[in-house]
């Protein structure tokens, strides 16, 4: 499997909105098989089409608890949000060095499709939550830097820049 090349931000199509996917073919598979190999390359919870430049609607994520049980979810969508929230410290391996606290709903229930396009609905709670709704803004041209003040997002984005830069990324 070829090594993914990681689009590192700040970048303009993490301001773009990726698309639908309509054909479950080798192209896509195979793209689901990149994210999923991403994933454990780069030691990752969650991670979205558009870091790696593919403007579709594909997440992956494992939790990595219980070893590797990764989940592929194809046009993700979330139907239900809790009305309470929890917090966690968020980061990114696109925005590599930093991290900020995100508030978000602490339960939702996400309808998808998997490599074959067969629907499946799927109640998260807790970290898992958070993970979901995390690489979902990936998608709709969101970055946790948008829930930020516009002062903390200016430290931050230097910030990862630096880091970026002494890492040679």
């Amino acid at each position: 499997m070829k090594k993914s090349k990681l689009i590192y931000g700040p970048d303009p199509i993490f301001k773009k909105t990726s698309s639908k996917v309509e054909c479950f073919d080798e192209e896509n598979k195979a793209l689901c098989q990149e994210l999923t190999h991403l994933l454990y390359q780069e030691n990752a919870v969650g991670v979205a089409a558009p870091m790696i430049g593919a403007l579709k609607r594909i997440i992956a994520y494992d939790l990595q608890e219980n070893g590797n049980n990764p989940v592929v979810m194809i046009n993700p969508e979330i139907t239900k949000n809790s009305e309470t929230t929890q917090s966690f410290s968020e980061g990114s391996i696109c925005f590599p060095g930093v991290s900020a606290d995100i508030s978000r709903p602490d339960a939702i229930t996400v309808r998808y499709q998997d490599i074959d396009g067969s629907e499946h609905s799927l109640d998260a709670e807790g970290w898992l939550a958070t993970v979901i709704q995390h690489e979902m803004d990936y998608l709709d041209g969101k970055t946790i830097f948008d829930y930020l003040s516009p002062m903390k997002r200016k430290m931050l984005f230097k910030k990862t820049k630096k880091h970026q830069k002494e890492n040679n990324l």
